[in-house]
């Protein structure tokens, strides 16, 4: 059985997320996955619409986001997070379909982002285990 992956990616740190979605890809097709459709969005905020859209789709198992929020002058970095990942698990559980989180952040700099790229990696493989285990 081929799992079929969606990966949503914010297009908001792109050097970062492009990074993170070339680790993502690489390790989807390491553990016999395929990414079926990538859907780009302008930030990680933006991401429960295109997620939503994917998780109607029949052929797609299972939705991984991918973004990088950065640490700036106010709270807004966790603002974005907080909100983006409880509409994520919202998601999930109202279409009954796995979405992992592959968003490094808050309250990083950009500096450690870098060194979070395989956030991704980690999103893959959690997508994966959970389409085999559920």
């Amino acid at each position: 059985m081929t799992i079929n992956l969606g990966f949503v990616i914010a297009e908001f740190n792109r050097d970062l997320t492009y990074q993170m979605e070339l680790l993502g890809e690489e390790h989807a097709k390491f553990l016999g996955a395929t990414v079926k459709e990538k859907i780009l969005v302008p930030g990680v905020y933006d991401m429960p619409l295109a997620i939503k859209k994917l998780c109607k789709r029949e052929d797609i198992d299972a939705i991984v986001t991918i973004g990088s929020v950065i640490e700036g002058a106010t709270k807004h970095d966790e603002i974005v997070v907080q909100h983006a990942a409880r509409k994520i698990t919202d998601l999930s559980l109202e279409y009954e379909k796995p979405i992992t989180l592959g968003i490094a952040g808050p309250g990083m700099s950009r500096m450690e982002a870098h060194e979070r790229v395989d956030y991704a990696k980690r999103a893959v493989e959690a997508a994966v285990k959970l389409v085999k285990r559920l």
